[in-house]
């Protein structure tokens, strides 16, 4: 299962990949990363159907937010499921998360076993 997660701090990356590198090597979870809004979209439209089934999303970053992101996918990709993250669990954010079709809606720092359960989900 291929999961895209989009975050403006780099080093998420390096987070998400030892969180789940059982995943990753029983070949149960591909991870891909974007660091901008945009660059998620371009990952998004590079193969029709996309094979991300599932974005993890950052609300709060420079230039395209998470949340405009979010109304973008599941415009194109109403199929593919969104999971935001924030560093703020104000009601607000939350609000608009979910009403914009969110599946769920993560505060920082991640609960990694909360994450795991929702991906879980998905399979």
């Amino acid at each position: 299962m291929k999961i895209l997660i989009v975050d403006d701090e780099r080093d998420v990356e390096t987070l998400f990949r030892q969180k789940f590198r059982k995943e990753i090597r029983n070949n149960k979870l591909e991870l891909t990363f974007a660091f901008s809004g945009q660059e998620a979209l371009d990952i998004l439209q590079e193969q029709d159907p996309p094979e991300v089934v599932y974005v993890f999303s950052d609300i709060n970053m420079p230039g395209m937010t998470g949340l405009v992101l979010l109304e973008h996918i599941k415009k194109k990709f109403p199929t593919i499921s969104v999971s935001m993250i924030s560093a703020y669990g104000d009601t607000e954010n939350y609000t608009k998360a979910m009403d914009s079709g969110a599946k769920e809606f993560f505060t920082k720092p991640i609960d990694f076993e909360s994450l795991r359960k929702e991906i879980g989900t998905l399979i």
